[in-house]
């Protein structure tokens, strides 16, 4: 029996162009984010795009964070809304939220939890780069906040193909159910 549309939200998370440039297996993977978009969208299921980015200046970056200090003095230079910008073949519609993080997971520095409780969603469908980084850490606080979740495999990536085959056969099975965007699609 296919899910209760009304209460699951396919989130979209760091699909930016500035992401997936580095990625070399990014075109599959924008093909499949796609079509779950494409689907999600014919069966009235909301999109919530999410995008990771900083005021000007990235003020928002500790020294103490060892991954995004890292980054900081490139991140203070890039244009905000550039760095931001959703691949376009994956972008939001004009009735579609986009939720700005601050870190890894979609809920940190954000109102994405808000806009769930507000849209009475209790069940999410994660999509995005880097498994390792947004899935994981977006997975693992959802599963705390007692959300349901689907991960779609093959709509999200990671730069160690190791490590995304890891995380989606003996992690993500342990708090979600993982499947493909087919697999999904064709959901009974």
């Amino acid at each position: 029996m296919k899910e209760q549309l009304t209460n699951t939200a396919l989130l979209v998370m760091d699909m930016q162009e500035q992401m997936l440039k580095g990625l070399p297996e990014a075109g599959p993977l924008i093909e499949k984010t796609a079509k779950a978009i494409s689907d999600a969208r014919n069966n009235g299921m909301p999109v919530i795009y999410v995008v990771v980015g900083f005021r000007k200046g990235a003020p928002e970056i500790s020294f103490r964070n060892k991954t995004f200090s890292a980054r900081a003095a490139t991140l203070k230079q890039v244009d905000m809304q550039q760095w931001m910008k959703i691949e376009p073949l994956l972008a939001p519609a004009e009735n579609e939220a986009v939720v700005v993080k601050r870190r890894y997971s979609a809920f940190t520095g954000s109102d994405l939890e808000v806009l769930l409780r507000g849209m009475n969603i209790h069940h999410l469908v994660l999509a995005g780069v880097i498994t390792s980084s947004v899935v994981l850490s977006t997975l693992r606080e959802a599963a705390d906040k007692d959300f349901q979740l689907t991960v779609l495999s093959d709509a999200c990536l990671d730069r160690d193909p190791q490590v995304h085959t890891f995380l989606v056969e003996k992690i993500f099975p342990q708090q979600a159910e993982v499947t493909t965007v087919e697999g999904w699609i064709n959901r009974k």
